[in-house]
């Protein structure tokens, strides 16, 4: 048992919690003709500037981007056009029952 005098000072804010960690999560979309490739997602208010992905020497393009732990929801916009990611975990819906590519974080 803890002594009470070590765990007087922890408190809810200051604990640890693997929600308020960031992991590198990587994404890689094959789209070797494509002029431009983004990545919008819940993680950043499906924002179609805010993460722009890096052709790959063999055409791919990538993308490291550090996510809270849980579900997330996204979609490659391959020069505009909103594309599922065929190496997702899973497919989920929006409000418009539009399937979206679906990433867990742990």
């Amino acid at each position: 048992m803890l002594d009470k005098s070590f765990t007087a000072g922890i408190t809810a804010k200051n604990r640890y919690s693997a929600k308020k960690q960031l992991r590198p999560t990587r994404f890689i979309c094959d789209a070797k003709d494509a002029e431009r490739v983004s990545i919008i997602g819940d993680f950043n208010h499906w924002d179609p500037k805010m993460h722009q992905m890096e052709r790959q020497p063999d055409g791919a393009w990538f993308i490291q981007i550090p996510l809270h732990h849980g579900h997330h929801r996204y979609l490659f916009l391959v020069d505009g056009k909103p594309q599922l990611d065929p190496l997702a975990q899973g497919i989920a819906r929006n409000d418009k029952n539009e399937r979206l590519s679906l990433i867990a974080v742990s």
